[in-house]
């Protein structure tokens, strides 16, 4: 496969502006982002891209302005900073040259400065949307682009038989970004099952795996697995080395070909980092002979076991030390509003601290507020997932992420992800 270049441009006197390429001539929305901040920027993108929408990034509206000529966006996010008179400018301009998009105003600043900027692209009659006051969540970028009908169509509720689904070959897998928490880095990727249905679209995993048969299961944990390891073959290709993370029940681990798929999809040569295989918590804390075996089975492959779920119930704990895992994997319920609860953010701690004491990664799954990956750092929890990092995508918005991650960064593709041998 031949990689193509990152497109970049190179302002006078500004930070170089930089695009992800599209996926598909004219099949992709497009969203200029404005801000001064590089974080607020990539916080946004990672949102964006997660939604089906690729991005540019600008660090002022002077670099935005130029750009626009060439290619209209969707939409255009512009932040109001303590000097109001570029975002005015930018708005201006807009309304000069006659853009249809949206314009979304966001700033820390006070209601009256964006209502002013706002009612200046109104004068101009510009699709101004509703001010965002910093600071915003994930799901608000996400609805967002939802009610303009931009992007990837939102997952339905609809109840399907995964046989059917497998049969009809109907099943995709999408990709979560999984971040080194401390050094802010893209360290690996979990796969997640998605369905395409002809009628209802996208379908999330819950319709159509909660009654599913052992069989059927069976058959999709081998489907993930495949898939998995061919988009990291892809990835090698592409210069990127990322450990992949998939979930598997321990029914279906104990019956599936693990050894040989591997040996027939795993990227080629020594640099592969491996998978990782999450196995439920409930379902091998009290067999850890049988986890000891698959360990040993799979360890010579490059796989490696995390526990999902970790710490629901005190016995776990009490065994942490005899677990042959990599990783364990903090159960939501314990990082929800953990830079905030008193009662989380302890059991956060003590859970981190057991796994690091044993010589495991700690990761955090469902990161969804900003306060609790700040409070995750200070507990030195390693690998972090979540909306707030990044939502699950398909593959191919996942490879546009890492280009223009790379292209911002000035770097390779390899440049632009980590792997990591020791914690963060």
């Amino acid at each position: 496969m031949t990689e193509p270049s990152a497109k970049s441009s190179a302002p006078a006197g500004g930070t170089p502006a930089v695009e992800s390429p599209p996926l598909a001539p004219g099949g992709v929305p497009i969203c200029y982002v404005v801000d001064e901040e590089p974080s607020i920027r990539h916080f946004l993108s990672l949102v964006l891209h997660g939604a089906g929408v690729d991005t540019v990034e600008f660090p002022d509206g002077a670099s935005m302005r130029k750009a626009i000529e060439s290619r209209p966006p969707a939409l255009v996010f512009i932040n109001i900073s303590l000097e109001s008179a570029d975002a005015i400018e930018t708005v201006v301009a807009l309304g000069k040259g006659r853009y249809r998009g949206a314009v979304q105003l966001m700033s820390a600043r006070g209601a009256a400065v964006l209502e002013h900027v706002k009612s200046i692209g109104a004068q101009h009659k510009l699709q101004m949307l509703p001010v965002l006051k910093k600071p915003f969540e994930t799901e608000t970028i996400v609805k967002l682009v939802q009610d303009l009908k931009l992007g990837t169509p939102p997952a339905v509720a609809a109840k399907l038989e995964l046989d059917d689904a497998i049969k009809n070959k109907w099943v995709e897998f999408w990709y979560q970004p999984k971040i080194a928490l401390r050094k802010k880095q893209l360290a690996g990727a979990e796969a997640y099952a998605r369905v395409r249905h002809p009628q209802h679209g996208m379908v999330l995993a819950g319709a159509f795996t909660a009654n599913a048969s052992e069989p059927a299961t069976a058959k999709l944990a081998e489907l993930a697995l495949e898939d998995a390891l061919k988009t990291s073959a892809l990835f090698s290709k592409l210069g990127v080395n990322l450990r992949m993370s998939v979930n598997i029940s321990v029914p279906a681990l104990v019956k599936i070909p693990i050894e040989n798929i591997v040996k027939a999809h795993r990227p080629a040569g020594e640099k592969w980092a491996g998978l990782i295989i999450d196995v439920p918590e409930e379902q091998i804390v009290n067999d850890l002979k049988l986890a000891g075996e698959l360990s040993k089975k799979l360890d010579p492959h490059n796989v490696r076991l995390a526990i999902d779920n970790f710490g629901r119930a005190y016995s776990t704990l009490a065994k942490a030390e005899e677990m042959p895992f990599e990783e364990l994997k903090l159960d939501k319920s314990f990082v929800a509003d953990c830079g905030t609860d008193k009662v989380n953010a302890p059991l956060c701690k003590t859970v981190i601290d057991l796994a690091h004491s044993f010589g495991r990664y700690a990761v955090a799954a469902g990161i969804e507020k900003a306060a609790d990956a700040v409070a995750l750092v200070s507990m030195g929890c390693d690998y972090g997932q979540g909306y707030l990092l990044g939502q699950p995508m398909p593959q191919e918005r996942f490879v546009s992420l890492l280009r223009q991650r790379a292209a911002t960064q000035g770097l390779s593709l390899e440049g632009a992800a980590a792997t990591e041998k020791q914690p963060a």
